[in-house]
C-alpha cells in the first residue's frame, strides 16, 4: 500500500514563491509514473507537471518557466517549487502516483493509482 503525504501549501501574495513537498510510504522506486495536479475553485482537476519511469518530464503551459518539478536521491519526497505565483494558480494542489506508463502527454486524473491529500494554495493579488 502506498500512501503520499503532502505539505507546505499556504497562502501568499501574488509574485511569490511556495515549495510543496510529497513524502511516500510503500513502494517508492523510479519505476513509477509521478505527478502534481490542481483544482481551482469551480473547475475540474488538471494536471500540471508528469514525470514518466526513464525521466521524461511533461509541464503544463500554464505553469511553464514558473513551476519545477523534483524528487529526493532516494525517491521518497516529490517536490514542487512555485514562483512567480498569480491569483490564477489559487487550487488545491495533489501529488499522484501511477504505474510504470509511457505516455507522451501529462497524466490525466483517471490513469492515476494514488492521490495525495491535497493542500491548499492561496494567492491573493
Amino acid at each position: 500500500q502506498v500512501q503520499l503525504a503532502e505539505s507546505g501549501g499556504g497562502s501568499v501574495q501574488a509574485g511569490g514563491f511556495l515549495r510543496l513537498s510529497c513524502t511516500a510510504s510503500g513502494d517508492t522506486t523510479t519505476k513509477y509514473t509521478w505527478a502534481w495536479f490542481r483544482e481551482a475553485p469551480g473547475k475540474e482537476r488538471e494536471g500540471i507537471l508528469t514525470r514518466y519511469p526513464g525521466g521524461k518530464l511533461y509541464t503544463a503551459d500554464a505553469v511553464k518557466g514558473r513551476f519545477t518539478f523534483s524528487q529526493d536521491a532516494a525517491w521518497t519526497t516529490t517536490y514542487l517549487q512555485m514562483g512567480d505565483l498569480t491569483p490564477d494558480d489559487t487550487g488545491v494542489y495533489y501529488c499522484a502516483r501511477a504505474g510504470p506508463l509511457i505516455r507522451w502527454r501529462l497524466l490525466r486524473p483517471d490513469e492515476v493509482d494514488y492521490w495525495g491529500q491535497g493542500t491548499q494554495v492561496t494567492v491573493s493579488s
